[in-house]
């Protein structure tokens, strides 16, 4: 599975680094401010894709790893520091469950929008939990699935068609029971939600003509109630759950 998602990837590297979505957002601004409250030097951004974790970073820590097991999107972060003129960010290839670095390397792990793809999350969390220090902080931030089942397998099936890569949206109670088995406490939890125009959500992953045709067939046939709760629009476009965790 992880060859697989490295594959879907690595030729759309460079829309990652260009995406709107990802470049900007409250969820950014807030992560760099508790990097910086907590003093953190060392930084891993995990599952970095396009960088914007650690371009956001760089100005504040001496250094950060942009890690991604796809080899293409560290490539083009590299090229995208270098522009910036961003000593500091390194990027290197890894995965998240069995991470190329020492134990308690890092003051600080972060994970913004790639733990869904994680073939693993206890794995992943267990090696996120084994590279940060005692005392460091950890941020994770992911679209969220919503308790209603009804609702969680629309959005799974939505996903899965527009990336076939796609591993799961986990419900916020999934993260509680996976971060508290790995060992973290956590601080705070903060719900937020992300609107994605779906012309710019589908060319991302260059999902096929015939899926994007599905994806819109099963919001049309979903009910009222869970197309609400999506707010979905004639043109496919929606509204997803997030959540930031804090952790110690």
């Amino acid at each position: 599975m992880s060859n697989f998602v490295t594959a879907h990837y690595d030729l759309r590297a460079q829309d990652y680094v260009c995406s709107a979505v990802h470049a900007a957002g409250a969820d950014l601004d807030y992560l760099v401010t508790e990097v910086k409250k907590a003093g953190s030097r060392c930084v891993l951004d995990l599952g970095c894709g396009g960088g914007h974790v650690s371009y956001a970073l760089a100005p504040h820590v001496d250094q950060v790893i942009a890690c991604d097991p796809t080899r293409s999107m560290a490539l083009v972060v590299q090229d995208e520091a270098q522009k910036r003129d961003m000593k500091s960010v390194l990027p290197v290839c890894g995965y998240a469950e069995t991470l190329p670095f020492a134990a308690g390397a890092f003051d600080a792990v972060l994970s913004r929008f790639s733990a869904h793809h994680w073939a693993d999350l206890g794995k992943g969390l267990a090696e996120w939990r084994r590279v940060l220090r005692s005392d460091g902080i950890g941020i994770v931030i992911d679209t969220v699935a919503p308790e209603n089942a009804m609702a969680d397998s629309i959005l799974q099936s939505i996903e899965t068609l527009r990336d076939p890569s796609h591993m799961r949206n986990y419900t916020v109670s999934e993260w509680r029971r996976a971060l508290t088995c790995a060992g973290f406490e956590i601080q705070t939890i903060t719900p937020m939600r992300l609107r994605l125009d779906f012309a710019s959500w589908v060319a991302r992953t260059g999902t096929s003509e015939l899926h994007q045709q599905a994806i819109r067939s099963v919001q049309s046939m979903t009910s009222t109630t869970v197309q609400a709760h999506f707010e979905m629009d004639g043109d496919g476009s929606f509204t997803l759950d997030t959540a930031l965790f804090i952790l110690r």
